[in-house]
C-alpha cells in the first residue's frame, strides 16, 4: 500500500513538471513555423539538458538550423559515447559533419557501419530505415545490398530495394531489380508494370527494361515472366505486331488455350490496331473447334474486320465481304444464344451500311425471339430492332419496343437510353412538344452522355419554336437528321440546303453547320468538315454547339490530320471558354498528353 502511494505521490509530482514541458515543445514549435529559430533553439535547448534522449533529435534539427556545426558535432559525440549500441547517434553524427562540410568523416563513419554490418535481417533493416529517415537513401541502399552479402540471399530486402530505387528515380537499378524479384513474386507483375509506367518517360526508359528483358529471357528460355513483361513493354511503345508476335512465340511454346492471345487482341482493337488483333484473332481460329475460344475468337474476328472496314475509307465489295462472314458464321454455329450478339451486329451492317432493311429487321426479329439470351443483350436487340422499324417507316412498332425496354428497365442506363431514342423518335416524326417533356426529363439522366444529348436537342427544339412558332423549318431540319441516323448523307444534304431555300431567315444556321459537318465526318471527309466546324466555333461561339464544335476540332487535328500544335489550341480553348462543357475533363486531359505531362500520358 504504501509503494503504491509513493507511486501515485511521484506521478503527482512530476505531471507538472510533464505538463510544462509539451507546453514548452508546442511552442518551440510555433516559433519555428513562424519563422523565429533562435527562440525556438532556446526552448529545445533547455528541453534537452532536461532530457538528453527524448529531446536530442529536435535540439540537433535546431542546431543544424542555426548552422551551430560545432556545437552539433560535440553533441553527437557525446550521445555515441553515452550510448554506443545506439546507431542512430552514429548517423546523425555524420549527418552533422556532412553540414558541416566534412563529407569525408561523415562517409568514414557510414563505411565503419556497412563494415560491422551483423547477419541478422532485423538489425540490417533497423540500421537502413535510420538512413532512410535521415533522408540518405544512398547508403540505405548499400546497408540493404551489404545484408544480402551477409545472409547469403539475393533475395531478401526486394520489395525495399524496389521503393529505394522508385523514391531516387534509379530506373536501371529498379527495372534489375524487378528482374530478380519477379519471378519468385509472379503476381507482383501489375504493380511493376503501374510502377515503371509512372516512372519511365520515354523510349529511352523502355528500352532499359528492353534489353535487361532480352538478356534475362536467352538466360532463362523457360521463364514466362520475362515474355509476359516484354509483351507489355511492346504495348507501351505502341510496337503492336512486335507485342503480339512475343505473345504468340509463348503461346505457342506452352500450347496454351490461348487466353492471353484473346486478352491481348481486346486491347489491340481498342488502341485500333486492328490488322495485329486480326492475326491474333485468326490465330485461336487455326486452333480448331476443340478449343474453347473458337467460336469468340470467331466472333471477335469478324467484329474486328468489321471495326477496320468502318473505321475508315471502305468500297462496297468490303462490306459485302464481311457480309457474308457473318451469314457463313451462322450457318456454321446456327442462330442462338450464343450467336445473338453476331445476329445483331450483321443486321445493323445490313440496315446502316448496304440498306437492306428487310434482312435487317427479320434478323432482329428472329434475334428476340431465341431463348436464353441475356436481358441486357436481348434489350440491345430490341432498341435495335426498334431503329430498324423507324428506317422502315414504321414508327409505331419503334416506339412499342423502345417503351417496352423502358420499362422493362426502368431507372437505369438501359431505360433512360430506350427514353431518349422514343424521344427522339418523336421529334424525327415532328411532335415537338412531347418529344421536349420526355428530353427534359433526361437532363437528369445518370449517363452524362445521354443527359447531354437530352439537353442539346430540348434547346434546339425551344430555340426553333421560339423563332418560328409552326415549326416547319425544324421539321425539315428533323427529317435531315433522320436521314443522317440512317446513313444517306445524299439525302441528308440535300434537304439541309433546302432549309435556306424555303426559309431564308431561320435560326437553325449553326444547326445545319453541325449537321453537315458530322454528315462530312461520317464520310471521313475531315477536310470539308473543317471549316464548317471553325465557322460554328467562330461566328456562333455562344450558340448551342460551340463547344462540340471546338472540341471536335481538338479531335481532328490530334488524331485524323496529325496536327497536335493545333489540337492543343482547340482542346485549351474548352478548358479557358468552356469551363461548363462536357467535354471539359478529356479536354483537360488530352491537352496535358499533348503538352508531354508525364502522368497523364502514363495513365
Amino acid at each position: 500500500m504504501k509503494k503504491v502511494l509513493l507511486c501515485f505521490l511521484f506521478l503527482f509530482a512530476a505531471a507538472p513538471r510533464l505538463f510544462a514541458q509539451d507546453n514548452d515543445l508546442l511552442l518551440a514549435k510555433q516559433y519555428a513555423a513562424n519563422g523565429d529559430p533562435q527562440k525556438a533553439f532556446d526552448i529545445y535547448q533547455k528541453l534537452y539538458k532536461q532530457n538528453n534522449e527524448e529531446y536530442f533529435t529536435v535540439y540537433m534539427s535546431s542546431l543544424i538550423e542555426l548552422k551551430k556545426f560545432d556545437e552539433a558535432v560535440t553533441t553527437a559525440k557525446k550521445m555515441v559515447r553515452k550510448h554506443p549500441e545506439e546507431k542512430q547517434y552514429n548517423i546523425t553524427l555524420a549527418n552533422a559533419y556532412t553540414q558541416q562540410g566534412q563529407v569525408e568523416k561523415a562517409n568514414a563513419i557510414y563505411d565503419e557501419l556497412i563494415k560491422n554490418l551483423p547477419p541478422d535481417q532485423a538489425q540490417i533493416s533497423m540500421l537502413a530505415s535510420l538512413f532512410y529517415q535521415n533522408a540518405n537513401v544512398d547508403y540505405a541502399i548499400k546497408i540493404f545490398l551489404q545484408g544480402r552479402k551477409l545472409l547469403k540471399n539475393e533475395q531478401v530486402f526486394s520489395y525495399e530495394l524496389i521503393n529505394l530505387y522508385r523514391y531516387k528515380r534509379d530506373k536501371a537499378a529498379l527495372v534489375e531489380e524487378y528482374m530478380n524479384f519477379l519471378p519468385t513474386n509472379p503476381p507482383f507483375i501489375n504493380q511493376a508494370e503501374n510502377t515503371m509506367s509512372n516512372l519511365f518517360e520515354g523510349p529511352v526508359d523502355y528500352d532499359i527494361l528492353k534489353a535487361a528483358l532480352l538478356k534475362r529471357i536467352q538466360k532463362d528460355p523457360q521463364q514466362t515472366i520475362y515474355p509476359e513483361l516484354l509483351t507489355w513493354q511492346f504495348l507501351q511503345q505502341r510496337q503492336f505486331d512486335m507485342a503480339l508476335n512475343q505473345a504468340l512465340a509463348m503461346s505457342r511454346r506452352q500450347n496454351d488455350d490461348g487466353a492471353n492471345i484473346f486478352e491481348l487482341c481486346r486491347t489491340l482493337v481498342s488502341n485500333e490496331a486492328y490488322d495485329a488483333a486480326i492475326r491474333g484473332y485468326e490465330y485461336l481460329v487455326s486452333k480448331g473447334k476443340d478449343n474453347s475460344l473458337y467460336i469468340p475468337a470467331k466472333i471477335e474476328l469478324i467484329n474486328t474486320k468489321n471495326l477496320r472496314v468502318t473505321s475508315g475509307k471502305y468500297v462496297k465489295e468490303d462490306l459485302i465481304s464481311l457480309e457474308k462472314d457473318y451469314i457463313d458464321l451462322l450457318t456454321e454455329f446456327g442462330k442462338n444464344a450464343n450467336t445473338v450478339f453476331a445476329m445483331q451486329k450483321l443486321a445493323n451492317l445490313q440496315a446502316f451500311k448496304l440498306h437492306k432493311i428487310a434482312d435487317a429487321k427479320a434478323l432482329l426479329e428472329d434475334a428476340v425471339k431465341i431463348p436464353g439470351v441475356r436481358p441486357v443483350l436481348l434489350a440491345s436487340c430490341k432498341l435495335d430492332l426498334g431503329d430498324v422499324s423507324l428506317l422502315d417507316n414504321k414508327p409505331w412498332d419503334a416506339t412499342l419496343l423502345y417503351s417496352q425496354v423502358e420499362i422493362d428497365f426502368k431507372n437505369t442506363a438501359v431505360g433512360q437510353d430506350a427514353k431518349y431514342r422514343n424521344a427522339k423518335l418523336a421529334y424525327y416524326t415532328g411532335d415537338f412538344t412531347w418529344a421536349k417533356g420526355q428530353l427534359d426529363v433526361l437532363k437528369a439522366a445518370t449517363s452524362q452522355l445521354i443527359a447531354n444529348d437530352a439537353l442539346n436537342l430540348s434547346l434546339l427544339i425551344s430555340d426553333s419554336i421560339v423563332a418560328d412558332t409552326s415549326g416547319a423549318p425544324l421539321k425539315i431540319y428533323a427529317r435531315a437528321d433522320l436521314a443522317l441516323f440512317a446513313e444517306q448523307p445524299e439525302k441528308a444534304l440535300i434537304t439541309l440546303d433546302s432549309i435556306d431555300v424555303k426559309y431564308p431567315s431561320n435560326s437553325l444556321t449553326d444547326d445545319i453547320l453541325m449537321a453537315k459537318a458530322r454528315l462530312f465526318i461520317q464520310q471521313k471527309n475531315y477536310a470539308d468538315a473543317v471549316p464548317l466546324l471553325k465557322k460554328i466555333a467562330e461566328e456562333h461561339s455562344f450558340d448551342l454547339w460551340a463547344d462540340d464544335a471546338v472540341f471536335m476540332l481538338g479531335d481532328i487535328y490530334e488524331n485524323q490530320l496529325n496536327d497536335k500544335e493545333k489540337a492543343k489550341i482547340y482542346y485549351q480553348k474548352i478548358i479557358t471558354d468552356y469551363a461548363g462543357s462536357l467535354y471539359i475533363n478529356e479536354a483537360r486531359k488530352r491537352f496535358r498528353v499533348l503538352r508531354g505531362d508525364k502522368n497523364e500520358a502514363a495513365s
